[in-house]
């Protein structure tokens, strides 16, 4: 009699290496690994080669760059996606994508269960057991099985494991650090080892996309970004596709030392976490597309925008992607986004990301009525009633209550 059947969301690292082995000593089924390349970068190709060594008797690698900025990055764009104020919801936005393709791969293989390397103390479980549960409503539910949740290892019991099961570690620094990295074109997450210490300062070992400022060249580059109904388009006024963008202000940015955030973050499970991301096209991106809106964007649809991004961002990191709520919101930053067309000019130098420039033909900025020139058409004598009529009700209830008893 055959074995059931359970598809191990996989990256090749520590964390999803040893499930593969844990699941079938401990479940007793066999493992189809799926690895869902977000944009993971150049050991994705050996995740094959590391799925086999650990046992599973399938490897499914499947690529879905474009649908996954197409149809969560640049939603999450528009909609000022960055959870307090901090983080650009790299792995955030992509759990849904890879619980989709679980769900989806299951399916395909006749797999009666699905499984992730989450902890049980951090979001990423919640993201992947919500989406795959809500994704399932409507049908036989699949068995969700996290590993990492029930083995209760410290990271230093892993690493004897992997090597007891003669796996190889991935990630490893300095002096035999090894970081628990989750990687995708829209940024990376680095925990683990030294920076697990608020006051520490990570290790330059840590980072692999962004430069040190004292490493970063001494002459600053300018670039133009173009948008199009809240979406980047175009580079140095060379159309581009999105991955293509993306991949390429890493570069440049992170040749500047733009991207490195270092974050005390509140964790959905109820505690503080040290989290250290690099992110430069998301730090680019965001702050582009903020400067086009100052032109854009009434001062309501911007007050509107920047209160819904806080619960838009929240629900991304909560996991409550495939909710009626977050199609609303896409929805209404769809619409509110119809004239965020035009330019932006961003200098990166020394680890900064400074806007030089905005304009667009939809510009709700009037040089006329603003400039202080002769050419100011602005009506002065219009501001007496103005400024009496919106005093009247402080006036009035200065009157009224404020000073009532002074009497």
């Amino acid at each position: 009699m055959s074995k059931e059947k359970c598809v191990l969301a996989y990256s090749g690292g520590m964390d999803s290496t040893i499930s593969t082995v844990w699941i079938q000593e401990n479940y007793n089924m066999d493992v189809v690994t799926l690895t869902v390349d977000l944009g993971s970068g150049p050991e994705i190709e050996r995740v094959r080669e590391r799925s086999k060594k650990a046992g599973a008797i399938e490897s499914l690698v499947w690529d879905v760059k474009d649908e996954f900025v197409n149809n969560y990055i640049f939603p999450g764009l528009k909609a000022g996606a960055v959870y307090e104020d901090s983080y650009a919801l790299s792995t955030a936005l992509g759990r849904p994508l890879m619980a989709k393709k679980l769900v989806e791969a299951a399916r395909k293989v006749g797999a009666s269960a699905v499984a992730h390397g989450c902890t049980g103390k951090g979001n990423d479980q919640v993201r992947f057991d919500a989406s795959v549960m809500t994704l399932m409503a409507d049908s036989s539910p699949l068995k969700i099985i996290a590993p990492a949740r029930e083995w209760g290892m410290t990271r230093d019991e892993e690493k004897m494991y992997a090597n007891k099961a003669g796996l190889e570690l991935r990630e490893v620094g300095n002096d035999q650090r090894v970081y628990s990295i989750d990687r995708n074109i829209w940024g990376q997450a680095i925990e683990g080892e030294d920076l697990e210490d608020t006051w520490s300062e990570p290790p330059e070992d840590a980072f692999s996309w962004t430069k040190s400022i004292e490493n970063t060249p001494d002459k600053p580059i300018e670039i133009i970004i173009g948008f199009e109904k809240g979406i980047p388009v175009s580079l140095d006024n060379k159309k581009v596709s999105g991955k293509d963008l993306i991949e390429k202000l890493n570069s440049l940015a992170g040749e500047h030392g733009v991207g490195r955030i270092d974050h005390t973050e509140n964790r959905l499970v109820g505690i503080k976490s040290r989290e250290v991301y690099e992110t430069p096209a998301a730090i680019v991106l965001h702050k582009s597309i903020k400067a086009l809106e100052t032109l854009t964007l009434s001062r309501d649809q911007q007050r509107m925008k920047n209160t819904i991004s806080q619960v838009y961002s929240d629900m991304v990191y909560d996991g409550r992607w495939f909710t009626e709520l977050r199609n609303n919101i896409d929805a209404m930053m769809n619409d509110m986004h119809k004239y965020t067309t035009g330019e932006v000019r961003v200098k990166l130098h020394k680890a900064n990301c400074i806007v030089t420039g905005r304009r667009s033909e939809y510009s709700l900025y009037d040089f006329d009525l603003a400039t202080y020139s002769t050419d100011d058409i602005f009506e002065h004598s219009s501001a007496t009633g103005f400024i009496d009529i919106f005093s009247l009700p402080g006036k009035t209830q200065a009157k009224n209550q404020t000073f009532h008893d002074s009497k």
